[in-house]
């Protein structure tokens, strides 16, 4: 299902997974190029690609060995990663067919997926019915905007999966992009990605991204990249304030991420090895891509003192996520 209107963005939704598949921006002299990474064979959305351009859930990121308690009782979930629950277990949301119905008006166009996830689905309790609006505005923005309800008590986190580089999909890496995330705290995490101790202050760490830096003196300074939570600063009135802000100064476009969420997960893919090829045919390998994952935190059913994702009945989970494009020199 193709996007567009007449101003700069063209977008493909895909139904499976509810997948954001290409995402075409223009650079500073007005010509467009794919910027999503996605793989040329969609066999592989199934195995080495299963989360590339996906809304995830029930819960993004991780639940540590696949438990958590709510209300006194405890739950088992489908693990896999070192036997923790990673982005709602082995039959995610990126797994299902989502219903699509499109949206056209004069100020913007896009899509509504609709998904229900049953009472037990991959353990989580309740029945659950989940709303994604992907719209592409005038102003070349393409908003996320996710609802969901329940009839028992249970856990939402959801989020887009998307991997971008912004001199266009099989183009090469994103070292030269610049990334800046408006963040002074950050998650600590063990060796198997599981957060460890309190949020720590970024000052004086390779994880104070708060002016831009070059992603390749970055990751030269976190051992197997970045795959980490960023705790941004409170938000109110459930507008979207940013995030964090991607530039790629060999073709000018520069992308700014607001959202309502409490964090933002970067992922730099330190483990791509080249085993998916991509849409242009490019074998994607460390750094071809990265994923800016606005969400709660990991593991936060198992941390009170994080922000509580639990939703119950009578009650709306509402979530926005806002990518604004636009052009600089330099």
């Amino acid at each position: 299902m193709d996007l567009r209107l007449s101003g700069g963005l063209t977008a493909e939704v895909h139904t499976r997974g509810a997948r954001l598949h290409g995402l075409w921006v223009p650079d500073r002299y007005g010509t467009p190029a794919d910027v999503v990474l996605a793989p040329r064979d969609p066999a592989l959305t199934a195995t080495d690609a299963r989360y590339f351009g996906a809304t995830v859930g029930r819960y993004a990121n991780r639940i540590a060995r696949g438990r958590f308690s709510l209300d006194g009782r405890p739950y088992r979930l489908t693990t896999q990663e070192d036997g923790h629950c990673l982005h709602g277990g082995t039959d995610g949301f990126d797994t299902r067919l989502w219903e699509a119905e499109s949206v056209h008006t004069p100020e913007r166009t896009g899509v509504l997926l609709r998904l229900r996830s049953p009472d037990g689905d991959q353990g989580f309790p309740g029945n659950l019915d989940v709303t994604v609006a992907m719209l592409i505005g005038r102003h070349d923005e393409l908003a996320f905007s996710y609802t969901a309800s329940t009839d028992a008590p249970t856990l939402v986190n959801l989020t887009n999966h998307a991997y971008f580089n912004l001199d266009g999909e099989g183009a090469g890496d994103v070292l030269g992009h610049a990334l800046a995330v408006d963040a002074s705290l950050y998650t600590p995490v063990d060796g198997e990605l599981i957060p460890r101790g309190d949020h720590r202050p970024v000052s004086g760490t390779p994880f104070d991204l708060r002016r831009p830096v070059r992603l390749a003196e970055a990751l030269a300074r976190v051992p197997g990249g970045y795959d980490h939570n960023f705790v941004l600063r409170p938000h109110g009135g459930g507008t979207p304030r940013r995030a964090a802000v991607l530039h790629a100064p060999a073709t000018g476009r520069r992308m700014e991420v607001l959202t309502t969420e409490p964090g933002l997960q970067v992922y730099t893919a330190g483990q791509f090895g080249g085993t998916v090829l991509g849409k242009s045919g490019t074998p994607y390998r460390t750094g071809a891509g990265i994923a800016l994952e606005t969400q709660h935190f990991p593991d936060s059913p198992n941390r009170p003192g994080d922000p509580s994702p639990v939703l119950r009945p009578g009650e709306e989970y509402r979530s926005r996520t806002v990518l604004r494009f636009t052009t600089r020199d330099g």
